[in-house]
């Protein structure tokens, strides 16, 4: 545990009481602060009271009185499209509204990190699409080279459930936007952005704030390095502003089928290559193609990611190429659950949105498309131009029919179920197609979020094959 500095004798109120909510209970207990806890929800609050925190009701009149910050998980609103009513309370006070991430910073650092030879590290990566799998790549780059790391943020443990660092150790954090846009304090050694896409809009009134809440991971404390994805204009326009000119390597630029060879330190992958290029040569050259668990482009970005973090950390490229090809992939992203007579079946129920679900179809020639849930604002127009690998689409949930009218010529089938899709694909694949789940909504029409989505596809899917 990383115990919360900075508010030893003070109230700190902490709004929901998910992972990262309770996780922060604990560290403010540790560092000597008395937190006052809250969340709407019945059963979060009793799993709180049954770790033996007392719950204040921080919406009754003076509960926020005496309170040093008002500290809000990430899914509750705080600005847009309204703040919640505590918040609300706490904007109007003057109270200062954080977040974990914020005290995270605040905290990280100690005294007896001068006894380090190599003080400990943190790694942020945000983006819309593609920051999860590079996260968990980088940490498995790090594990495999035998760098001593610890993985948390949006993916794994919560910021304060980590050990304290040892030396020479990577703290390597996915953050969201909800995350960045929050934090008091952000000041990664090395910060990351994969893309930009639309999403969550809502929460940031636009693209204009959505982006706005992503760049903060760099605008905020100057990170030492900054790996920008360039194949939208945002991360161009980042680059720039992040850089001192193209000759300047503490800006890596990375992309996904463009070549970039006119700047100081770059990293790109095209035709299934990886190719590093600093100060005016190449450095190196991997063949992503046979690496099982990056499939697709868009893990291609993925890969130059983690691959430039990996290389800014002191890695040698042969060191970073064995670690990519022991990769297995994240669950739910490009996941391959299984196989049968030729046809493979894979769950990508992360593809919640147009963007990457459009990434994932582009990853494999032959598709039997299971898609569907609670579409989006937008519905899936934006698909059309990459359909062309689509055999057939087998349509479910509550935007079924939506998608069915959407995807007008194209071959298409309303199941509804996951069970009637999954057994109507499985029927008509024939060897060499892929089965692949990448639904282009949101899953709560029939799930409790796209895990759970993706773990009943897989179930299936072995039971199926009898594995």
């Amino acid at each position: 545990m990383i115990p919360v500095k900075g508010y030893t004798g003070q109230k700190v109120a902490v709004l929901g009481l998910g992972r990262s909510g309770l996780a922060t209970a604990r560290a403010l207990v540790a560092g000597g602060a008395e937190p006052l806890l809250w969340d709407d929800a019945p059963e979060a609050r009793a799993r709180a009271e049954a770790e033996g925190f007392p719950l204040t009701d921080l919406g009754q009149h003076g509960a926020l009185d005496g309170v040093a910050s008002l500290v809000v998980s990430p899914g509750i609103p705080h600005l847009y499209p309204a703040p919640n009513r505590i918040v609300a309370r706490a904007l109007a006070a003057g109270v200062p509204v954080d977040n974990d991430i914020g005290l995270f910073f605040q905290s990280l650092g100690a005294e007896d990190w001068d006894r380090f030879d190599q003080p400990p590290k943190v790694v942020c990566v945000t983006g819309s699409n593609g920051k999860s799998t590079t996260t968990a790549l980088i940490h498995h780059i790090l594990r495999s080279c035998g760098r001593p790391t610890q993985m948390a943020g949006n993916i794994g443990r919560g910021v304060f459930d980590i050990d304290p660092p040892e030396d020479g150790e990577v703290i390597v954090l996915e953050l969201s936007s909800y995350q960045t846009e929050l934090a008091r304090s952000l000041t990664p050694d090395i910060a990351v952005f994969t893309n930009l896409t639309p999403d969550h809009l809502d929460r940031h009134a636009g693209m204009g704030g959505y982006f706005a809440a992503k760049r903060r991971q760099f605008a905020e404390g100057g990170p030492d390095r900054a790996v920008i994805g360039v194949d939208e204009i945002e991360g161009q326009f980042l680059a720039n502003q992040l850089g001192q000119g193209p000759a300047d390597d503490r800006v890596i630029r990375i992309s996904s089928g463009q070549k970039l060879d006119g700047f100081g330190w770059a990293v790109f992958a095209r035709r299934g290559f990886l190719t590093e290029w600093r100060k005016g040569r190449q450095q190196a050259s991997i063949d992503l193609r046979e690496v099982s668990g990056l499939p697709g482009a868009h893990n291609h970005q993925n890969a130059c990611a983690a691959y430039a973090v990996a290389r800014s950390l002191g890695l040698a490229p042969r060191q970073v190429e064995a670690a990519l090809r022991s990769f297995a992939g994240l669950p739910h992203r490009s996941q391959l659950v299984g196989e049968r007579a030729g046809v493979r079946f894979v769950n990508d129920s992360k593809a919640t949105n147009v963007d990457s679900a459009a990434k994932a179809l582009q990853a494999f020639p032959a598709i039997r498309w299971i898609a569907g849930g609670l579409g989006k604002d937008g519905g899936i127009g934006g698909l059309l131009p990459h359909v062309g690998s689509v055999k057939k689409a087998y349509l479910i949930g509550h935007s079924a029919r939506d998608f069915a009218r959407e995807l007008g010529e194209v071959p298409h089938e309303i199941c509804e179920t996951m069970e009637r899709a999954l057994a109507r694909a499985a029927a008509e694949a024939e060897p060499g197609e892929v089965v692949l789940l990448a639904p282009a909504a949101a899953s709560f029409d029939q799930y409790a979020n796209f895990e759970q989505r993706g773990e009943d596809f897989a179930a299936r899917v072995k039971a199926l094959i009898g594995s």
